[in-house]
């Protein structure tokens, strides 16, 4: 018999990631391992950098033909990589 407090385990993991707040980490974290399924694996296997800060996401790219490419789809990652979050994450995607 569940007493009144009782949460499942889904739910007490959520509320441990807000009340430490660090569940913006974790969705960042989530997406970086999404990567190649986001943008496929050639392009994740040429991809030497990746992180997100103040929704913000920064690339480094080795090759320059598809940094090129990617930045003609920027609008199309970042709609991607928000619905894999469920939230606004990235606003802006940079290429260092």
């Amino acid at each position: 018999m569940r007493k009144a407090n009782d949460k499942s385990i889904k739910e007490a993991i959520a509320q441990m990631l807000q009340v430490y707040k660090i569940k913006q980490r974790f969705d960042e974290t989530a997406v970086i391992a999404a990567w190649p399924n986001l943008v496929g694996k050639p392009v994740a296997n040429r991809t030497k950098e990746l992180f997100v800060h103040n929704k913000k996401l920064y690339l480094n790219i080795e090759s320059s033909v598809i940094r090129n490419e990617l930045m003609l789809i920027k609008s199309q990652i970042i709609d991607k990589i928000n619905e894999e979050a469920k939230w606004i994450m990235v606003e802006e995607i940079v290429f260092i």
